[in-house]
């Protein structure tokens, strides 16, 4: 292997590293398969390339904006900053509004400058730590769009929704557990306990209803308009999994997917890499009355019940054009004590339900909330935290 092979094959495993730190994922067979790829066509053309490393490198079509930047970012010609210099003289005198870099773009440079190695600090130095901006950095990132964050502030926002607590309103149910001072007299037990006696009653046997809170299913989509989301909250989803019990979490797309076993694992990196296998219609098309559907037909028997409370996480728009989902919302409404519906949309103060999947979904829910930031997740757990209203559909709107 000659010197500029090597070198090739040095910078494809840096390049490969940059795009790993901006998110995606990019592991040693990309990596194998990129080098190989460019044994195959004309180095001298930038355009075959992006072409040959975005084919081994990418699998998913919402990947492509950030290698595109990271691609332009470590691929770039060493003259250009000479040439940019150049036209930086021609307009100084030009004073030019900065545009905001779109979120790929932040990802991919913020991924870019932790690869430089920062000077280590003398050994007679303390370690210092600036407060300054503390607060108001949280507070930021609580109010921060998850499609608008950096690498970083996902992996924060991800951080804080771990220590996110679900609490819900325990309910009674048909179960007893003795209790001795119970408000149940169990006669049947009393009578056990009188015949190692002799027949003779010595105390009356009580019991208590058992409560517990009512079982929680969550029904999130993970079409392509929802897949920034969806990635986020899915650890939210891993996180009130592994909180309580009686918790079943659905993700669909084209079709209806089971991935409560997936989630219990504690590690949250296991069980996203055991959903990713058990999920083969992520960042798809939608088909929202199709797996309302299959959910009525195959699952509501079986996990709604004692008061079920139903997540719908989605944006409502569908691809069928909302056939029979008006009837399935209906069913699905009708099977739970309460259903509510988190859309991403309503982070747009001028919403307005104009698609046919929204005006045919709206009747059929009790609450019409946003999911979009840390603060809607909290408003979220709020609500869910106070009881049940009436059983009455009601669109409740909040600007968190």
């Amino acid at each position: 292997m000659d010197i500029d092979t090597c070198r090739l094959a040095a910078n494809v495993m840096h390049f490969a590293r940059l795009l790993r730190r901006a998110g995606l994922p990019v592991g040693p067979a990309e990596t194998i398969a990129a080098q190989h790829a460019l044994t195959h066509i004309d180095l001298a053309s930038k355009t075959e390339a992006r072409t040959a490393l975005s084919a081994a490198m990418i699998h998913r079509h919402e990947h492509q904006a950030v290698f595109e930047q990271a691609f332009a970012l470590f691929w770039r010609d060493p003259s250009a900053a000479e040439q940019a210099a150049a036209m930086a003289l021609l307009d100084a005198r030009q004073v030019r509004k900065p545009d905001k870099p779109p979120p790929a773009a932040r990802r991919v440079a913020e991924a870019f400058a932790s690869k430089s190695d920062k000077p280590p600090r003398p050994k007679d130095e303390p370690p210092t730590r600036d407060m300054t901006m503390t607060v108001s950095d949280t507070e930021r990132l609580q109010r921060m769009d998850f499609e608008a964050m950096g690498a970083a502030e996902i992996a924060e926002a991800k951080r804080e929704i771990r220590r996110l607590v679900l609490p819900l309103d325990l309910r009674r149910t048909r179960r007893r557990r003795p209790d001795s001072s119970g408000p149940i007299t169990d006669l049947r037990r009393t009578i056990r306990a009188s015949l190692r006696q002799g027949g003779e009653i010595f105390d009356i046997a009580r019991n208590r209803r058992v409560t517990r809170p009512p079982p929680l299913v969550v029904l999130c989509d993970i079409s392509g308009s929802m897949a920034r989301y969806a990635q986020v909250l899915l650890h939210f989803l891993h996180a009130v999994t592994n909180d309580r019990d009686r918790v079943s979490i659905f993700l669909f797309g084209t079709r209806l997917s089971n991935v409560t076993r997936q989630l219990r694992a504690r590690d949250p990196e296991v069980a996203f890499q055991m959903v990713a296998h058990a999920v083969p219609d992520w960042s798809g098309g939608t088909r929202i009355g199709e797996a309302v559907a299959d959910f009525n037909r195959l699952w509501a028997k079986r996990v709604l019940g004692q008061g079920a409370v139903v997540l719908l996480i989605t944006d409502g728009l569908d691809r069928d054009n909302a056939q029979g989902l008006a009837e399935n919302m209906e069913r699905l409404h009708k099977s739970c004590t309460r259903l509510v519906w988190l859309n991403p949309l309503l982070r747009w103060s001028g919403f307005e339900p104009k698609s046919q999947g929204i005006r045919a979904m709206l009747p059929h829910v009790d609450e019409f909330r946003p999911v979009h930031n840390l603060a809607s997740l909290r408003a979220l757990i709020d609500l869910l935290s106070r009881p049940a209203p009436a059983k009455v559909a009601r669109f409740e709107r909040m600007t968190a």
